[in-house]
């Protein structure tokens, strides 16, 4: 990756606020993601990063302050305008449907119809085109199932995320989001997942982790928001950072003007 591709921001945000009530949930904290980047978002209960990402992915209108993608400002009422500018989620309830097949999941909402006016009139499903595409995807982050059409609830939990990560990662064209993507995985599914991430970052998609699981962090992320008391507390370089002193920094029990620059990022 050269020196211009890792300094080029796809995602940013400029002091951000929200408030409830008497509570203020973000409190003008700023944000950048990388291209070709995997940047982890962590923080205690309250520090503010799950209003952080629903701002960034639609879910949640801020009070204040901008959002650019690829530097131009854009304003999300809903997820589905932020999807519209190829920024997808995966939640941690997957939001996917167990009954249903692979392919099914996966062009959920954004089914391809038959060419034609009687496919775009009779909603006739091109279920071959979709098939064949939905293989693809798979086989593109190298997820090993036996069949595209075996039902989502005959799959484990990894391969079930593994089907939430592809369709996110088959409609984005800017950012992937993930909401503890490794969460209530054993050992082996949880690295399974890890790889896939790694996978999503390689097609060219830089991709936002939220997580409170600090070693797979640590593993997988090339830069670490910490988020506190509603504001970006700093960014530090996994690689140069000692785990004990993040959660420091996450905690208050240290600042970030207090550790050494190379650890900063």
């Amino acid at each position: 990756m050269s020196q211009m591709q890792a300094q080029k921001l796809v995602l940013e945000a400029r002091g951000l606020t929200k408030r409830y009530g008497h509570v203020t949930a973000l409190d003008g904290t700023d944000f950048e993601l990388r291209s070709g980047e995997i940047l982890a978002v962590i923080g205690d209960n309250g520090a503010g990063k799950s209003s952080l990402i629903k701002a960034l992915s639609g879910a949640m209108v801020p009070d204040e302050g901008q959002i650019l993608l690829d530097g131009a400002q854009v304003s999300f009422k809903s997820p589905i305008d932020a999807r519209r500018e190829g920024i997808e989620t995966v939640y941690q309830d997957l939001a996917v449907v167990p009954a249903m097949t692979i392919a099914e999941n996966l062009f959920l909402g954004r089914e391809i119809l038959r060419p034609g006016r009687l496919g775009r009139f009779m909603r006739l499903l091109d279920k071959k085109r979709m098939l064949v595409e939905s293989q693809s995807y798979m086989d593109g982050l190298k997820i090993g199932l036996r069949s595209i059409t075996q039902a989502v609830e005959t799959l484990s939990g990894g391969q079930r995320q593994g089907v939430a990560v592809a369709r996110s990662a088959a409609f984005a064209r800017h950012v992937v989001i993930m909401d503890e993507p490794t969460a209530a995985l054993g050992v082996k599914e949880g690295n399974m997942v890890l790889q896939l991430i790694r996978n999503v970052r390689d097609k060219g998609l830089p991709v936002i982790i939220i997580s409170h699981n600090m070693p797979h962090v640590f593993e997988i992320a090339d830069r670490i928001h910490i988020q506190r008391l509603g504001r970006r507390a700093a960014i530090v370089n996994p690689k140069r950072i000692s785990m004990s002193d993040t959660v420091a920094v996450m905690t208050g029990a240290m600042q970030a003007q207090d550790l050494p620059a190379d650890c900063l990022s």
